[in-house]
């Protein structure tokens, strides 16, 4: 059986006692003492086997730490404990992450940011604090993307997030910012997406439905909260999140109006319900253990419908690059555009676009219908013209 008796050698300071090593055989393990700083400290040396080590190595160790060459191993503990606690305390994009999740419940934050940091940002920047970030490591990034196939919107919500998630630490002190300015891709942010009439009714049609039948005979119940989220974009023109944070507390029924939190320009806005909208809420059930008009799972807010508005977008036979909800928003303000009913400045109020820039895009089909309103008076003309040159030749 091994011994805890101390066994003196040759070197001052240095003994060793009889152990078992991990084989099973003993081995001798080496200890020394010194005094540093008018404290006396005994410590392991080490393992004659598992360190190679002999009373003469030890005595090397105990000389090395007594002229201060050397850390004595308490101080070796508190050096990994202190580089613990300081990773444990540095604010990380990760953690940046996390904590602007947090402060972010009930808002904004949406699937696909979760799906963009997680698949983009977490594996180039997760254990990085945002000082510690490159240029060459976003150009990188940039670069991976785009090779990928990724398309420029996608590399720019990308790009943002990292700047929003950055920032968010600025904000609250938790971090220096970038050391550099993050330069976002141009693209062409002025495409419209519209449907034909027929399409539209199709669209109508299946939403109103609900069940699709395919060449077997075989019927489809589409989802219903699916199917009334869409609609309801489709005669209010609100964004697919302002949609699944709406909340029982900001709609009128009674005055016909509702508010919008934390819309994309910022501020929360207020616009009118048409009837058919308002129609929609009132046979719609509230549900006691939710705020939200339209909850998703556990009655929470809902973050993400996708694979069921596609599912609609299938069965109402639209293009496959047509995006349901943003799709639907773009419809809605193309119909009150084109239909010269409606002014630009009204538009944007009730898209709720912070400037009128965003609008303009419409501005084309507002045009149009102004330019057959003034054709008009031309049919006008010619009409009585010819009215005119019958009769002469009459009389």
């Amino acid at each position: 059986m091994p011994t805890m008796k101390r066994h003196k050698t040759r070197y001052p300071g240095v003994w060793f006692i009889v152990g078992t090593g991990a084989d099973g055989k003993t081995e001798r393990i080496f200890y020394i003492g010194y005094r540093r700083n008018g404290k006396w400290i005994e410590e392991k040396a080490g393992r004659e086997r598992k360190n190679d080590i002999s009373a003469y190595g030890a005595s090397l160790i105990r000389t090395a730490r007594i002229e201060g060459k050397e850390p004595s191993n308490e101080e070796r503990r508190e050096a990994v404990v202190a580089a613990r606690k300081a990773e444990a305390e540095k604010w990380t994009v990760n953690r940046l992450w996390e904590a602007y999740k947090e402060s972010r419940l009930e808002n904004k934050r949406s699937a696909t940011d979760s799906s963009n940091f997680q698949n983009y940002l977490l594996s180039p920047f997760g254990d990085k604090e945002p000082a510690e970030i490159l240029p060459l490591d976003v150009d990188r990034l940039r670069m991976s993307l785009t090779k990928k196939g990724k398309a420029a919107a996608t590399v720019k919500n990308v790009l943002e997030l990292l700047r929003r998630i950055v920032n968010f630490g600025v904000d609250r002190q938790l971090c220096p910012g970038l050391p550099f300015k993050i330069k976002m891709p141009k693209m062409n942010n002025l495409k419209t997406e519209d449907l034909t009439p027929e399409q539209l009714a199709q669209l109508l049609k299946v939403l109103r439905v609900g069940i699709v039948t395919n060449e077997k005979g075989e019927e489809t119940i589409l989802d219903p909260d699916a199917r009334e989220e869409m609609l309801f974009a489709l005669h209010t023109g609100m964004r697919r999140g302002e949609i699944f944070r709406l909340k029982w507390d900001d709609v009128d029924l009674r005055r016909g109006f509702l508010t919008i939190r934390e819309p994309k320009g910022g501020v929360d806005q207020t616009i009118p319900l048409s009837e058919a909208a308002n129609e929609l809420l009132s046979k719609r059930s509230r549900r006691e253990d939710s705020p939200f008009v339209f909850p998703g799972r556990g009655q929470r807010q809902r973050v993400d419908h996708s694979k069921q508005f596609r599912a609609i977008r299938k069965a109402a036979g639209l293009p496959e690059d047509f995006r349901p909800m943003h799709g639907i928003r773009h419809v809605f303000a193309s119909t009150l555009a084109s239909s010269g009913e409606v002014d630009l400045y009204t538009l944007q109020r009730l898209l709720t676009h912070k400037s009128p820039s965003m609008t303009m895009r419409y501005a084309h089909l507002r045009d149009e219908t102004l330019k057959r309103a003034a054709n008009v008076m031309g049919k006008i003309v010619e009409q009585t013209t010819a009215d005119k040159d019958t009769k002469a030749t009459h009389e």
